[in-house]
């Protein structure tokens, strides 16, 4: 899985599983609803600090964007 793909795939995970709307997630966490779109649809392609920010607003670890066994699980669970 490309790497973009696994980090949306783990922010959309991390956001639902705290019941997290895009547009609060964005407004609570200081971007723009259409960049965390992009981040999660894997065509954005966020800067190490960018992760940092996004990591905190989620209260974990920035390598938890980076988890792929979590991505993969998630997206096929959402593709069915």
């Amino acid at each position: 899985m490309d790497i973009r793909k696994r980090i949306g795939w783990n922010l959309r995970r991390l956001r639902s599983d705290r019941n997290i709307t895009q547009e609060d997630f964005a407004t609570d966490s200081g971007f723009d609803r259409g960049y965390i779109s992009g981040v999660e649809r894997g065509v954005r392609n966020p800067s190490l600090l960018v992760l940092e920010r996004i990591a905190k607003a989620l209260h974990v670890d920035v390598a938890e964007l980076f988890n792929q066994e979590g991505a993969i699980q998630y997206s096929s669970q959402r593709r069915r």
